[in-house]
């Protein structure tokens, strides 16, 4: 099968079946909910740092010579590093329960400035979590591509990947939303739209990057980094509350 048709298949149906898992999660009694989600994460958190130490790194150490060793381990740090600076800018959350610092912030603002403000400030929270989720799928997208570009098997690894980490942050992502006065169309609606960012986001690497070999071992450093970072600084601290 051609390699384009399997990233827009593999893009597409995680990023669509993240959101209609977490759509359906959501429906749970709420007893349900919270005995299920640790699981989930735990699982997510497992699928990342599998994939990033089993096949993102050593695939991307496989594709150069030693002497860019020290140069691919730097993009990994750097990878890391970039990525908590991103998620402190763009606000880019991966809240994966209805109390979170998100939530908090909203209802002091409840207490000390009245309804109007807050249901101002609640609306533009979500505007914020769909924004940072549309440039976080986007970004999937292309590590996606790059992955796929290196290995087809190596492609689905990563996608499945991905999209076990996308179903606590959807779950998050949807809460966040209703808390903010959105519908649960709406709410659906707008997380459906920012996942398609990924089926985007892997189509423009696949001709951005096909060209472009020598680069695709730190694409793949920076898939590694971002997992990592994910499951290290995000799901793991949230497993433990």
């Amino acid at each position: 099968m051609d390699l384009l048709i399997l990233i827009i298949i593999f893009t597409a149906v995680g990023g669509v079946l993240s959101v209609m898992a977490a759509a359906i999660f959501l429906l749970l009694p709420d007893h349900r909910r919270n005995a299920v989600l640790p699981h989930g994460i735990s699982f997510a958190i497992g699928a990342l740092l599998a994939v990033a130490f089993w096949g993102l790194i050593p695939e991307a150490f496989s594709e150069i010579k030693p002497e860019q060793f020290q140069s691919l381990s730097g993009t990994i740090l750097a990878g890391v590093l970039g990525f908590f600076v991103l998620e402190k800018l763009l606000i880019w959350r991966h809240c994966h329960s209805g109390d979170c610092e998100a939530h908090g912030d909203e209802e002091e603002h409840d207490h000390d400035h009245g309804h109007s403000h807050s249901h101002s400030s609640a609306k533009s929270a979500g505007a914020l979590i769909i924004l940072g989720d549309s440039i976080h799928n986007f970004v999937d997208g292309v590590l996606i591509a790059a992955a796929f570009l290196t290995d087809v098997q190596l492609g689905i690894v990563t996608s499945l990947a991905v999209a076990a980490h996308e179903i606590p942050q959807e779950v998050g992502d949807f809460a966040i939303l209703l808390h903010s006065g959105y519908s649960k169309s709406k709410a659906l609606f707008y997380n459906m739209f920012a996942s398609l960012t990924t089926v985007l986001g892997g189509v423009l690497a696949y001709f951005g990057l096909e060209d472009l070999h020598d680069s695709l071992p730190y694409f793949l450093a920076l898939a590694a980094s971002s997992f990592i970072y994910i499951a290290v600084a995000d799901l793991i601290p949230s497993l433990h509350k």
